[in-house]
């Protein structure tokens, strides 16, 4: 018998944000509808995720002031901001409107690392430096100290009739504390306890020591949550979120359960071994009824480790399947792992 699970004590769900390339609009708002229709339910948080030059959401800081404008409780989270593509200063300035106009409830999550295809988009993102960018920790390390209210320069004070001040404004107090780093290696892990942020896991994580024989995904994740909350100065009070791909069937039709199995089928081939260079493993999608799917959860080893979740959407169902999946995953996955309904 598997150990028992800490009790899910924020539940949350994770958006892409597709749309069409001929009906912009229409996909936004979509996902606005989506993040309503999450406050509805009772879910603690949602998230969305970050894609450049592709039909997804590109500007999740302004996405997300939309939303704080159509919700009162909702938490609202990116997952992840590739700092790659972003000046950590003006990125502190968006982040702290953002929050104080959501009264508090912003969740940034950031990575770190090239921007995707970085030989192909250089000269259009940094044409003057673009061999002498630094994509390293480093890029955090800025934007945490913007937050967290750290000096940018020596010069303040009144200059004719403006007041400048040396430090970001506006300024969010509480901010810094909702500081995500999304990792899925163990140094990452480290870093992120090591500064006091909070850590978002995946359905990826990184292959680094296959000593052990055939790589295990939940041991893999166990480790690199256990090594986060051994640096953090909090230690096991240190908030973890995890974002698995779940698709409960409790309420869908056979139609919708077909074209679930289909998707999960033609992606489980990549759950059975490392991939590409960077030897990345990626979790099988759950799915099945929310008893079902309750029941792999609490023998996944990392997720007996976490208290907070935020199930990823699939990447391309239409809007009717994400209003029955987010709708079976709040009455009924969420108290089948231990959240009392709505």
């Amino acid at each position: 018998m598997a150990p028992i699970s800490r009790p899910l004590r924020k539940l949350g769900f994770l958006t892409i944000g597709l749309f069409d390339g001929a009906d912009p609009a229409r996909g936004h708002e979509s996902t606005l509808e989506l993040i309503e229709l999450g406050e509805r339910l009772g879910f603690d948080s949602a998230w969305v995720r970050h894609r450049h030059l592709q039909y997804g959401i590109s500007s999740p800081v302004a996405v997300l002031a939309a939303a704080s404008q159509r919700t009162r409780r909702i938490e609202l989270g990116t997952a992840v901001i590739p700092l790659g593509w972003e000046n950590p200063l003006r990125l502190a300035e968006d982040l702290a409107t953002v929050d104080l106009l959501s009264g508090g409830r912003l969740n940034p999550g950031v990575s770190v690392g090239p921007p995707m295809h970085y030989d192909r988009v250089k000269e259009a993102l940094y044409p003057d430096t673009a061999d002498a960018e630094d994509f390293g920790y480093g890029r955090v390390r800025r934007l945490l100290d913007f937050v967290r209210g750290e000096r940018v320069t020596d010069f303040s004070g009144t200059e004719g009739f403006e007041v400048f001040s040396d430090r970001v404004q506006p300024h969010a107090p509480g901010l810094g504390g909702r500081l995500w780093y999304g990792g899925g290696s163990l140094r990452s892990a480290r870093w992120a306890g090591e500064h006091g942020m909070n850590l978002l896991t995946s359905s990826v994580v990184k292959v680094e020591d296959e000593r052990e024989g055939a790589p295990d995904f939940a041991r893999i994740q166990l480790s690199h949550i256990r090594a986060f909350r051994e640096r953090h100065p909090e230690g096991e009070r240190a908030r973890v979120s995890q974002g698995l791909v779940v698709i409960p069937t409790d309420s869908a039709t056979p139609g919708q359960r077909a074209r679930y199995e289909k998707y999960v089928a033609g992606r489980t081939s990549r759950t059975a071994s490392p991939q590409g260079p960077a030897r990345l493993l990626f979790a099988p999608d759950l799915l099945g009824t929310s008893e079902e799917i309750a029941e792999r959860l609490h023998a996944h080893a990392a997720f007996r480790e976490v208290d907070e979740v935020a199930f990823a959407l699939p990447f391309t169902f239409g809007h009717d399947d994400y209003v029955q999946i987010l709708t079976d995953i709040a009455t009924r996955l969420g108290p089948a792992l231990g959240r009392p309904a709505p």
